[in-house]
């Protein structure tokens, strides 16, 4: 409704309405002590995540820095820098033993990763695309591979292995360590495969892509950051696993490093620098390969969460 010439006048010559002088006070102080407390909150974050990072830190600093000691400096000089670099250990630590078990250590790994990254693409890629009855039996049988325990299956193992006449062999934790990383790197991929276009499959078959095609040249090639995910939680599973390593494995010429390093400790049990400078040695290959992949590592898991 349009106001009349004579209600514009009468607007014109009604008194002005005091300023709230107080209202733009009052909104400057709420703001600053909005502001006040996000400098709070943000500092508060900032020191739990400095002393998280020391917590995690300092033990590997402390690791390196004790490799680089002498026996008597090591007890009598605990926190402290050492006054000679002893660099020799880790010569010494290599030449007694432990580059047999860095290879053995390797060869499992690797082996592991190549057999669980090729099974588990290829099953979550037969998951994801069809729909049966059997496909929901074998999806709840892999959920379920999760939550075996280890230690449940020890004995289980042991006796087919055996029977196998697998023991005292590589492929005893190989087929193991598949074994229990396959549930884990199914769901993933799966649940990464599940928010890929299906626009993308239909055009590859109107082309004359093959099933194996549609796995090989469109599913795997968009997969790299759940494959990367994959590939580093399996190493990291694989080149740290200490049981079975120990439980299957009997000769010291097979033995991997979590369980070489229990008899190199046994040889060397006062010399605690040599020692140490082999678990430097053993750890030096899954810091690089976290620090390197870690991107790919968080991008896969909250990609492969989305959907499942």
């Amino acid at each position: 409704m349009t106001k009349t010439n004579e209600n514009i006048k009468v607007d014109m010559l009604a008194p002005e309405k005091p300023v709230n002088k107080e209202r733009p006070a009052k909104k400057a102080k709420t703001s600053m002590k909005t502001s006040l407390q996000g400098k709070v909150t943000k500092n508060m974050v900032l020191l739990g995540l400095l002393l998280f990072a020391f917590v995690i830190l300092y033990p590997l600093f402390w690791m390196v820095v004790s490799s680089l000691k002498s026996y008597d400096e090591i007890y009598n000089n605990v926190w402290g820098l050492p006054s000679v670099w002893h660099f020799e250990n880790y010569a010494t630590a290599w030449s007694m033993g432990i580059s047999g078990y860095f290879f053995n250590s390797l060869f499992v790994t690797l082996s592991t990763i190549v057999l669980v990254v090729m099974i588990g693409s290829m099953a979550a890629f037969t998951l994801s695309r069809y729909k049966s009855r059997w496909i929901d039996v074998a999806l709840i049988f892999t959920i379920g591979g999760i939550m075996m325990n280890p230690q449940v299956a020890l004995i289980p193992l042991f006796e087919l292995l055996t029977w196998l006449d697998l023991i005292n062999t590589h492929w005893a934790l190989i087929l193991t360590y598949v074994a229990y990383r396959l549930p884990l790197t199914i769901i993933l991929i799966r649940a990464f495969f599940l928010s890929i276009p299906k626009e993308l499959e239909e055009s590859a078959i109107i082309d004359g892509c093959s099933e194996f095609g549609i796995y090989a040249r469109i599913y795997l090639p968009l997969s790299i950051p759940i494959i990367v995910t994959t590939i580093v939680l399996t190493a990291y599973f694989a080149w740290n696993e200490f049981m079975f390593a120990t439980v299957f494995i009997d000769s010291d010429v097979l033995k991997t490093i979590p369980s070489g390093l229990m008899n190199f400790r046994d040889a060397l049990r006062t010399d605690w620098g040599v020692l140490l400078a082999g678990m430097v040695i053993a750890t030096i290959p899954m810091v690089i390969l976290l620090v390197f992949l870690q991107r790919y590592l968080v991008r896969g898991l909250s990609e492969g969460s989305v959907k499942g």
